[in-house]
């Protein structure tokens, strides 16, 4: 099986299961957890760097303005995700940050025609139609746009799109992304601690543990992401997203007792149909592709 897709079945079932760390960390705000994904991630892969001997690349990347510039964008697009997402998880929105990892497939593969020059076939486009028309489904059944499905989809979906364009390594991008974060984050956390408001050294060195954790919690993945993001089609990485909210679905659903009302059922099952109708189309296309070169 291709490396890259290795990776990212691993990225996505590592972050289908990241709610379950977020609520372990309950006693910190959302903005000190995201802190603490900044500060560890970057100290997480600094080390990782120094053991692998690839600073030199690092180096390099820094003097030239157009990897930075991406590096940069990359981080703010993480930076807001991942406050987004935490803040969802902890106020018991589970399902609807789900509902935006569905979406975001879709949104991929619509990135990948408007930045990528990649095209569309008329089954693809109507597979985006019908997701399109869930998500307004759930908007007028709401009484309002589901926000935080539709930021967690654009930010994510956009630092996908950066990262395919990045000339790193996946792990140099990131730590260089982590870079940006961790300054600001530092002073952030000193603040809290001088001020006595931090949960770090409060709540015992089984807490405290946690919240180092975060770094590998949060690194992880993201290589795994970034190295197959950077092997694969952006829609294939797409396809295989959606092993993720399947996970987040369930844990929000059976573990963490979210509603799931009947509106909210006819709105996933619009968008599970899209994904279907792609998911359908794309194998069809594989299977004629085969067929035509015997």
């Amino acid at each position: 099986m291709n490396n890259g897709i290795i990776a990212a079945v691993g990225a996505f079932v590592l972050w289908g299961f990241l709610p379950v760390y977020w609520k372990a960390v309950d006693q910190s705000s959302a903005t000190e957890v995201l802190s603490h994904r900044m500060v560890w991630s970057l100290l997480f892969v600094a080390l990782l760097l120094l053991l692998r001997s690839q600073w030199r690349g690092m180096k390099e990347a820094i003097r030239n303005p157009k990897i930075l510039a991406n590096a940069l964008g990359c981080s703010l697009l993480l930076g807001c995700n991942w406050l987004i997402y935490i803040w969802s998880v902890k106020s018991g929105h589970i399902v609807e940050t789900s509902l935006g990892y569905y979406i975001n497939p879709l949104l991929n593969v619509l990135l990948g025609v408007l930045f990528l020059q990649e095209r569309l076939r008329p089954g693809q486009w109507f597979a985006i139609a019908v997701a399109c028309t869930g998500v307004i489904y759930l908007t007028l059944s709401y009484g309002q746009l589901p926000w935080i499905a539709i930021s967690l989809a654009l930010s994510f979906g956009f630092y996908g799109l950066l990262r395919k364009r990045s000339q790193l390594e996946s792990m140099q991008g990131l730590a260089l992304e982590s870079s940006f974060l961790a300054l600001p984050a530092l002073v952030y956390l000193l603040y809290l601690g001088y001020q006595g408001t931090g949960s770090f050294g409060q709540h015992g060195f089984d807490y405290d543990l946690l919240l180092a954790g975060t770094g590998i919690a949060t690194a992880l993945p993201l290589l795994l992401f970034a190295y197959s993001a950077r092997r694969i089609p952006l829609t294939t990485l797409g396809l295989l997203q959606y092993i993720g909210p399947s996970i987040q679905l369930g844990l929000g659903i059976w573990i963490y007792n979210e509603s799931f009302s009947e509106d909210r059922l006819i709105g996933f099952t619009m968008i599970w149909t899209a994904l279907l109708i792609y998911t359908l189309e794309g194998l069809n296309r594989r299977r004629k592709l085969q067929l035509d070169t015997f």
